[in-house]
């Protein structure tokens, strides 16, 4: 009995990889991967050398904390997360560090970042709505929509825990219409990652 639903098991497992195989989960999650690589290992090296040879990032912060008020840096960040996200979520994280209450910046940064997400998630929606890019979606790239979706929530947990713009995922989600309550839900790692990065960061400034 006890080979028997082994065998089963075995079987299953081989069937769930082939299925993987043969939809292109793996080459999918080592795409998502390989690109999200490349950022990490490039803000840290700018920031090392930004830190080392061009100015004390930590005498900056206290700068743009002591001249700047929360709610004025709080309204960037959020615009920034909303429409793209090229200005780094850590250089805020730093900023919190540097604050009269880091963790209670820190989680109205990660607010922030939440809510600029479903913004952007509703961008993406709109976006759809335009004929050129429905009719694109509809034709030129429906195979590729199609595999999108089905992996979308991976996509989701990649953009939220890992120096990638944000934004640009939440854009990418509502273009393929992704559930919008399973993505409230993946988007929540963005807390996660905040906390996460400020263990680093806060040691750092």
């Amino acid at each position: 009995m006890k080979e028997k639903a082994k065998s089963k098991k075995k079987s299953r497992i081989r069937l769930l990889h082939q299925y993987y195989n043969y939809t292109g989960f793996y080459s999918f999650v080592w795409n998502s991967l390989k690109k999200a690589v490349l950022p990490i290992v490039l803000f840290v090296g700018a920031l090392w050398a930004i830190d080392h040879y061009l100015l004390d990032i930590e005498d900056m912060l206290v700068t743009i904390t002591e001249t700047y008020a929360p709610f004025e840096v709080l309204s960037i960040f959020f615009l920034s997360e909303s429409i793209l996200g090229l200005v780094p979520p850590e250089l805020f994280i730093a900023w919190a560090g540097k604050s009269s209450s880091p963790f209670l910046y820190l989680s109205l940064l990660a607010t922030a970042s939440y809510l600029g997400g479903i913004v952007s998630y509703y961008i993406g929606v709109a976006i759809t709505k335009i004929p050129s890019v429905h009719e694109a979606m509809e034709l030129k790239m429906a195979k590729h929509i199609k595999n999108t979706r089905k992996w979308g929530g991976f996509l989701i947990i990649v953009g939220a825990l890992l120096p990638i713009p944000f934004a640009m995922t939440s854009i990418a989600a509502g273009i393929i219409r992704f559930p919008f309550s399973s993505y409230l839900i993946f988007g929540l790692l963005r807390f996660v990652r905040f906390y996460l990065y400020a263990l680093v960061i806060f040691e750092m400034v």
